[in-house]
C-alpha cells in the first residue's frame, strides 16, 4: 500500500500508466489521515488533493486542486471532482 502513496507526493515524477481519455477523480484529502511516513514529507499542510483511478487506486497525491486537474491533463487524463 505504501507504494501507491509514493507515486506522485509534491516534486516526485511518476510515470502514470492508463489509457488515454481514462476518467480520474480528484477529492481533498485531509493530511492527518495519511500514513505518518507522507505527512513527513508534507509538514505544514492541513490538506492535499488525490487522483484516483476508476478502481480507487490513488495516482497522486499533490498540494493544490488545480494541479491535480493540470497533472491529470498532462497524462491525457479526463480529471472529475469528486466532494
Amino acid at each position: 500500500a505504501s507504494d501507491v502513496y509514493k507515486r506522485q507526493v509534491m516534486n516526485t515524477e511518476y510515470e502514470f500508466e492508463g489509457e488515454v481519455g481514462q476518467i480520474v477523480y480528484v477529492k481533498p484529502v485531509k493530511v492527518a489521515d495519511l500514513p505518518k511516513d507522507v505527512q513527513a514529507q508534507v509538514e505544514g499542510l492541513d490538506q492535499l488533493y488525490a487522483v484516483h483511478d476508476s478502481s480507487g487506486e490513488r495516482l497522486a497525491l499533490v498540494k493544490e486542486r488545480d494541479m491535480a486537474f493540470v497533472l491529470a491533463r498532462q497524462y491525457d487524463m479526463a480529471p472529475v471532482a469528486v466532494h
